[in-house]
């Protein structure tokens, strides 16, 4: 009876959680979210979360041309002292043909709560007015309210929300305004970022009515220093405040003095020297792609191609060399313009991030089992006949290799290719094309070399037997590579699916063992290439924790480490990066640095999966591609970066050099 009644006592308790009951309006939904599901000390960290519909936008504090920002009442509240509302960066967009600052799809404004009582329940209760726009423009009001009890534990959900929307809120680091001017027609400023940019934006704040249209930006030939000039249409007063954004990138000046006169726009010819540099480390990176850890099934691929030349006179050895290096070239194109696509979506990119989409990788390991088979012998790879026509004869299959040859040393990182990538990445459209082409160019270079010396290849033994074994040999290390494919989906999202991707490429392997028509290749590899993708579970996967001496990474836990007097040594890696995988095994995993980083705090932080947290790491030091390695400590607070490519002498040097 007892038993019963403190059942009964419990499900008649109220149940608290770190949100709010969702509410729902014309064009908006809100909640209120908080960190933890409890009080406890003199703070609390929450959230004023709204969902808008498609096509439904509200403004920032300063809205633009026209707008209001979000009014807040929070006198319904019990137990708060004081309520912070930040807010996140916004973006430009245009209604009715007028410049406005907000937001659209979501939001959340972080909260600051102070209390009265610490560590005692708390009633968190607002009502909020937002103006929200589409075709019409309404206002939304909506009253929230949250309970938390005393105590309580972290929601590492919300907490997770939380921080991805502080993390978008500016602060006064990243950028420095070398010279502002404002006068009745225009406001003309210069400002240098910490880091190159890409496209940034301009939001300035001058009192409660002013307003200014469209800016017009220049970015300088250092990549780092923007020029910005923007019409006055209502002129304001008070301080002069400037929010600078460019992707997750941002900051806010305040109360800026003013210059005599406007700064002049930057000069258009130190834009070409910086380029100049880029396409040239690009070039170097690419070519010494050749040579790196993940060179295994391209070697595979290139000699195959050496083999199928020797034979030939050179006009058929020079075309086929062309036909590669062409492939290589498309291959970098299609893969620039899938970037410049995805950028200007708002989509975070990095070198090799195709490497991190199960679906992906389930297709790839099937075009590897097939080009196995075709390093066998089981089949001849070639493109249909109109295709080989228009290209010149039989050069499909040369074509096909030197785009398969490009995929597969992308998941490979080089020096050069690190400062070449992040140019790449932080420039307009042509540029990044052209610093990707520059990176086809190097990776192609020795094919274009035995294109225009088609005499090397008969430098190889005379054709014979020994050719069929070496084909063998390349077909079963092409094997050994897609096997390594799928143990990266085994390691991604489980045994289950990597077992089915295994079955899937085997059966096609099979298919093709038996009936090596060309039409049943591309049939076998398109159901093939499409089942296995399907069998892949769909969404974020989380990251498996790391052994040994590895903590995850956590960049709050790095900061608190550093200020307590702690080296800490970060390692990005992933299942798939190749580069990785020799670096741990042959530096960081063998003494004497497994001794040294198990003295230290190391932290593993584990791309194989997107993660958001990784990449604004990564962008934060200009990175956008792995490995990457850095240092901190007391002699480093900052943090000291590594190469590409590691030593025992350069880990442990930044090491002492960190402890101080």
């Amino acid at each position: 009876m007892l038993r019963l009644l403190a059942l009964l006592v419990l499900l008649a308790a109220p149940i608290h959680a770190a949100q709010s009951p969702v509410v729902q309006g014309t064009a908006v939904d809100a909640r209120l979210i908080a960190a933890r599901d409890g009080v406890t000390g003199r703070t609390l960290s929450a959230g004023l979360d709204l969902t808008l519909k498609p096509g439904w936008k509200t403004y920032w504090r300063s809205p633009g041309e026209v707008g209001l920002p979000p009014r807040i009442d929070w006198s319904a509240s019990r137990n708060v002292a004081e309520v912070t509302l930040a807010y996140p960066a916004p973006a430009r967009f245009t209604a009715f043909e007028i410049e406005n600052y907000g937001y659209a799809d979501e939001v959340v404004f972080p909260l600051s709560v102070a209390l009265v009582e610490p560590d005692a329940p708390a009633r968190l209760a607002v009502t909020a007015t937002m103006l929200v726009c589409a075709d019409i423009c309404i206002p939304e009001t909506v009253d929230l309210s949250l309970d938390l009890p005393a105590g309580g534990g972290l929601d590492a959900a919300m907490a997770d929300r939380l921080g991805e929307w502080v993390a978008r809120v500016p602060d006064a680091d990243g950028f420095d305004v070398a010279a502002v001017h404002l006068d009745g027609d225009a406001l003309t400023l210069t400002a240098t970022s910490d880091r190159p940019l890409a496209d940034p934006q301009v939001f300035p704040e001058h009192g409660d009515y002013a307003a200014f249209g469209a800016p017009e930006v220049r970015i300088a030939g250092d990549g780092r220093t923007l020029w910005a000039r923007l019409p006055v249409l209502n002129p304001g007063e008070g301080p002069l405040d400037l929010t600078l954004v460019d992707g997750t990138h941002h900051a806010t000046l305040a109360d800026l003095p003013l210059a005599a006169a406007p700064p002049p726009a930057p000069g258009p010819a130190a834009p070409d020297r910086a380029l100049g540099g880029a396409l040239l480390a690009a070039l170097l990176g690419g070519l010494i792609l050749n040579v790196m850890p993940c060179v295994l099934p391209v070697l595979s691929i290139k000699l195959a191609s050496a083999l199928q030349a020797r034979d030939r006179g050179p006009t058929r050895i020079r075309l086929g060399f062309l036909a590669a290096a062409g492939g290589i070239l498309c291959f970098f194109a299609a893969l620039a313009g899938l970037v410049i696509a995805l950028r200007a979506g708002g989509v975070a990119v990095g070198w090799g991030m195709q490497f991190q989409q199960p679906a992906f990788l389930a297709a790839l390991a099937v075009v590897m089992t097939l080009f196995a088979a075709n390093l066998l012998g089981w089949f001849e790879l070639s493109l249909p006949s109109r295709v080989q026509t228009a290209m010149g004869g039989s050069r499909g299959g040369d074509f096909a290799t030197g785009a398969f040859a490009a995929l597969m040393a992308t998941p490979c990182s080089a020096p050069f290719l690190g400062s070449a990538v992040a140019f790449a990445l932080t420039q307009d459209w042509p540029r990044t094309l052209a610093v990707f082409l520059a990176m086809g160019l190097g990776l192609a270079l020795p094919y274009l070399l035995v294109a225009a010396a088609p005499r090397l290849v008969h430098a190889l033994p005379r054709p014979g037997r020994w050719m069929g074994a070496v084909r063998g040999v390349l077909g079963c290390l092409m094997l050994v590579a897609a096997a390594w494919v799928v143990s990266v989906i085994w390691s991604g999202t489980g045994p289950v699916p990597a077992l089915a991707v295994a079955g899937l490429a085997l059966l096609a392997l099979a298919a093709l063992r038996l009936r090596p028509a060309p039409g049943r290749i591309g049939a076998a590899a398109l159901v093939a290439a499409i089942a296995a993708a399907l069998v892949l579970p769909s969404g974020p996967q989380a990251a498996p924790t790391p052994s040994g001496i590895w903590l995850p990474f956590d960049r709050a836990a790095l900061t608190d480490r550093v200020a307590a007097g702690e080296v800490v040594f970060v390692d990005v890696t992933a299942d798939w990066c190749l580069t990785c995988k020799v670096n741990k095994r042959a530096v960081l995993d063998a003494e004497p640095v497994a001794g040294a980083l198990a003295g230290v705090a190391a932290m593993q932080a584990d791309w194989t999966r997107p993660d958001p947290a990784i990449a604004a790491y990564l962008a934060g030091w200009d990175r956008y591609g792995i490995p990457f390695n850095a240092v901190y400590g007391p002699g480093a607070p900052d943090g000291i970066p590594l190469p590409e490519i590691l030593t025992d002498a350069i880990v442990l040097d930044a090491l002492a050099r960190a402890g101080g």
